[in-house]
């Protein structure tokens, strides 16, 4: 039988064969991929190129990424107003409450999030269940227009992340020092100070990983703008599934994802600072 450190190193052994063969290894192809040339027969052919990234820089592409982000930047920002007020609230709960609370936040994890966007559909069409209802009670005369639209798409994905966003803040919240808290009411600290100068800068490390976890998601979720949105505006998300799979663009598609994998990185770097600085902060 193994010993512990015999064991231990075959755990680790495992966890590094199954980075490297599963998250290195593909990403090294990628990475490789978006230097070459395009190829209609075989994907792409062994000719050294930059044209994939510069190509990223047009004004269509720009014009692409602008769109993604505003909206990507939307939903976070929509999801962080309406789950920063439900974590404190989850905080502040007696443990029979959490518990309640917590579960029902993560029930809609149990279904496909294809097919809950498939329920938001039945509800925001035209003869769906929100316009049937306002026309029964006489609040509209026609049918208004929920979907294919932008706003249909920040509903859609602000209903599919918002527990990402609650999840993270409610970690944070719940460890929150009450202590730091008690201290600032007794040096006559309001309500106002009290959350802004106190409560905030404790819980950024949750705000941070909340609207990295929402921010991601939003840019690369294809269906979503797809179903909702009527494939009108394509978006980033979209933009990479066409490549592989619609235009046949390897190359060009394994640049943008470069891109994306890049963006993710720069939003880590963040995510670890900050909460470097809080826990500085804490410490102080």
């Amino acid at each position: 039988m193994l010993n512990k450190g015999g064991l231990r190193s075959v755990i680790l052994s495992v966890m590094i064969f199954w980075l490297v063969a599963f998250i290195l290894l593909p990403h090294m192809l990628i990475l490789i991929a978006s230097f070459l040339e395009n190829d209609d027969s075989n994907f792409f052919k062994f000719v050294f190129t930059l044209e994939n990234y510069s190509r990223i820089f047009s004004s269509t592409y720009l014009h692409i990424f602008y769109n993604s982000f505003l909206i990507a930047g939307i939903v976070t920002f929509l999801c962080l107003m309406l789950g920063y007020p439900c974590a404190y609230m989850l905080s502040c709960s007696t443990p029979f409450k959490k518990n309640m609370l917590v579960l029902l936040l993560i029930i809609p994890f149990w279904t496909s999030t294809l097919v809950r966007t498939y329920s938001l559909m039945i509800l925001l069409r035209t003869k769906g269940v929100i316009n049937e209802l306002l026309l029964w009670i006489g609040v509209i005369d026609a049918p208004l227009e929920l979907l294919y639209n932008w706003a249909a798409i920040i509903l859609g994905l602000v209903y599919s992340l918002l527990p990402f966003m609650v999840l993270p803040l409610y970690s944070v919240l719940e460890k929150l020092e009450k202590k730091y808290i008690e201290a600032a009411q007794d040096l006559g600290a309001n309500r106002f100070n009290l959350f802004f100068k106190i409560i905030i800068p404790l819980s950024m490390p949750g705000i941070v990983a909340g609207c990295m976890l929402v921010f991601l998601p939003a840019l690369g979720m294809f269906y979503v703008p797809d179903l909702l949105g009527g494939a009108k505006d394509i978006l980033l998300g979209n933009l990479i599934r066409n490549q592989f799979f619609v235009a046949r663009n390897w190359p060009f598609g394994a640049a943008l994802s470069i891109l994306f994998t890049v963006v993710i990185a720069l939003m880590l770097i963040v995510h670890f600072k900050t909460a470097k600085q809080s826990d500085r902060q804490v410490e102080i």
